[in-house]
């Protein structure tokens, strides 16, 4: 009895292992081969970096229109159109039960109000990072709102109270450097924007913010990743409507040439689309890989992004500009996985004491 008792403990470890590596359920590709689910991560991944950096190249393209001053437009518009592809795809899986799986996004005044200190960051967010890619173009980009996790850590001590381990606040100090270097080298080639790295910084401010909102306000949405979407994006469409009066942007689309060309409106649209699709592509690189191979993504996905600029503009930088771009992209790196390192120590010895107490109170009843 007690050898079997062993057994089922060992299994249980075992399990628990496979999990927090990401390996996700025992049944989860069953009878699948090896190169099939390579196959499938990696149309996955390639579906991620197209989506993410396709992105950020067509919102640069937007936003640096010599005829068009108007970022808090662009970054209406495509809330707007996010609003409007949530509602299409809950009416879609009304439709179409089988195929389309999305959730009930009826309008509650209740969930807006709940929501709205988060649609208040997400609107900075949102918007000093469009601003920051305005100035700074996507060669330096990466690096300009590259504080995001220096302000985590911040911010989780500020508001949370949680500390972070040396080895973690290491690879943010990493991180700093390479922002300095980055900044130093831009001002160099006499290509530095201030305006753009101030945008850079309060939208990393903003993002870290984002994340501690976004777990406030979960339970309001019944935990629903895309009903905070769809309440966020309302909330941010309303608000982005006086901040458009106030900052003179109804001018600039008065005398806007443009206005009634139909493909400057179906790249305002397509953006709109491409904003709406990355939060289905990083859900779905999550669901087939993990967290941490997400991140690691993410980071691979910044250099290749960066290189593709710089080939793309013809620019030519210095070697101590790519030092600060793969001291950002290492250091942040290498914090994702000092913290997936410290949270399986966290959980397998809480898990495996737990297992211990149930092995204990069974071998009792025995």
């Amino acid at each position: 009895m007690i050898s079997i008792m062993n057994r089922v403990q060992l299994k249980r470890s075992n399990i628990l292992r496979m999990a927090l590596a990401g390996s996700g359920s025992m049944d989860e590709g069953k009878g699948e081969t090896f190169l099939l689910k390579a196959i499938k991560i990696g149309g996955v991944v390639a579906l991620y970096w197209f989506i993410s950096i396709t992105m950020v190249f067509l919102n640069n393209y937007l936003l640096d229109s010599k005829d068009l001053d108007a970022p808090l437009f662009v970054t209406f518009y495509q809330c707007l159109v996010t609003v409007g592809l949530c509602y299409g795809m809950h009416l879609l899986s009304h439709l179409c039960p089988g195929v389309i799986d999305f959730p009930s996004v009826k309008f509650d005044l209740k969930v807006c109000r709940e929501v709205l200190p988060l649609s208040i960051v997400f609107i900075g967010m949102i918007t000093f990072n469009n601003m920051c890619l305005k100035h700074v173009g996507v060669a330096f980009y990466t690096v300009g709102r590259s504080l995001s996790t220096v302000f985590n850590v911040l911010l989780s001590y500020v508001i949370l109270k949680q500390t972070t381990s040396f080895y973690a606040i290491l690879c943010c100090g990493v991180i700093l450097g390479g922002f300095w270097l980055g900044v130093d080298q831009e001002g160099v080639a006499g290509s530095l924007s201030w305006t753009g790295v101030f945008f850079g910084v309060l939208a990393s401010a903003c993002v870290s913010l984002n994340a501690i909102f976004t777990k406030r306000v979960m339970p309001a949405v019944d935990g629903n990743i895309w009903k905070l979407s769809f309440y966020n994006n309302i909330n941010a469409c309303i608000l982005f409507l006086p901040l458009i009066l106030v900052f003179g942007e109804v001018g600039h689309l008065v005398h806007f040439s443009r206005l009634g060309d139909p493909t400057f409106w179906g790249m305002m649209t397509l953006g709109g689309v491409f904003g709406f699709a990355i939060g289905y592509v990083t859900g779905l690189q999550i669901k087939f890989t993990s967290p941490l191979t997400h991140n690691v993504s993410g980071t691979a996905k910044a250099c290749a992004q960066t290189v593709i600029a710089v080939v793309y503009n013809q620019s030519s930088k210095s070697f101590l500009w790519w030092t600060s771009n793969l001291m950002v992209l290492g250091g942040s790196s290498a914090y994702t996985w000092v913290k997936g390192m410290e949270m399986k120590k966290v959980h397998i010895p809480q898990e495996e004491s737990k297992e211990k107490l149930l092995g204990e109170k069974s071998g009792a009843g025995v």
